[in-house]
């Protein structure tokens, strides 16, 4: 299972509590950020021992920051781990933590789990993940648990919320306005689904690009060949891809798009020669 289920598993500190088949999800996505100096955040203490298996985790470079409403869980702080008093359903307490840590690497919520301490974590936190760093939102099952606010399909519930997460991944491709492009559009390289467990891994998302190569198989139409000739531009073969836009031309002589890119190569291969 791996380093993090054997300390689990004899565990020296403070008591755990976890689901078994989480271990392997953590391993999966938070074993490259070991021995770098990383600040990670995690909303529920519980008795600590979450805390001091993350410390040993990551290594001494790591900065262990716990939250918790609780104020009986400031005793739990030690060398190496910070502990914050706080709600995680009122913003002031995002908004203090942003103001005094700045950017996570990692964020856990393994909070209160409903579902208003869920949206409001994820809506103030995740902007304040760093590029290259990731979000783990735990214990999605309670979005299926009316005690917590839950109940399958239910509107209000993290996962429904989460689930137009989804279509704002996808906002590039929205047409007629359908979809606004936001920060999950931009900065969402992946969002993983696993039992209870949702992982969002954050980076700077250009927009997407269509890229194609080689040598047709059948006859293809003005827009390949625009592909086509854009990528032998990338390469700088100008004379290759300014045939490409003239056989793009031929099938559509209307083409702005081809015009436009065949003028440009003809005036750069012109300078070039010049």
């Amino acid at each position: 299972m791996g380093d993090l289920y054997d300390y689990f598993d004899n565990n020296p500190g403070r008591l755990i509590h976890k689901l078994w088949h989480y271990f392997g999800i953590y391993e999966r996505h938070l074993g490259v950020f070991r021995g770098r100096p990383i600040r990670l955040i995690e909303f529920g203490v519980f008795h600590g021992g979450s805390l001091q298996m993350w410390k040993h985790y990551f290594g001494g470079q790591a900065q262990i920051i716990g939250v918790d409403i609780d104020p009986r869980c400031a005793q739990l702080a030690e060398p190496g781990i910070e502990i914050v008093i706080g709600d995680q359903e009122d913003p002031r307490t995002h908004a203090m933590l942003r103001e005094k840590y700045g950017e996570f690497d990692i964020v856990i919520d393994d909070g209160g789990h409903t579902m208003g301490q869920q949206i409001m974590t994820f809506q103030e936190l995740y902007p304040a993940v760093k590029a290259g760093g990731i979000y783990f939102a735990e214990d999605l099952i309670t979005s299926y648990f009316s005690r917590w606010g839950g109940g399958v399909r239910q509107p209000g519930t993290f996962i429904e919320f989460s689930k137009r997460l989804i279509d704002q991944l996808h906002a590039w491709y929205a047409v007629d306005g359908e979809l606004q492009r936001d920060l999950i559009t931009t900065t969402a390289y992946g969002i993983h689904y696993y039992d209870s467990i949702m992982v969002i891994e954050k980076a700077v998302i250009p927009e997407p690009v269509q890229l194609i190569t080689g040598f047709p198989s059948f006859e293809v139409d003005t827009a390949e060949y625009l592909l086509l000739a854009e990528h032998d531009y990338r390469k700088g073969k100008l004379k290759s891809a300014i045939e490409k836009c003239q056989i793009a031309l031929r099938f559509k002589p209307d083409a702005e798009q081809a015009r436009a890119m065949l003028q440009k190569l003809n005036e750069e291969l012109a300078q070039r020669g010049a």
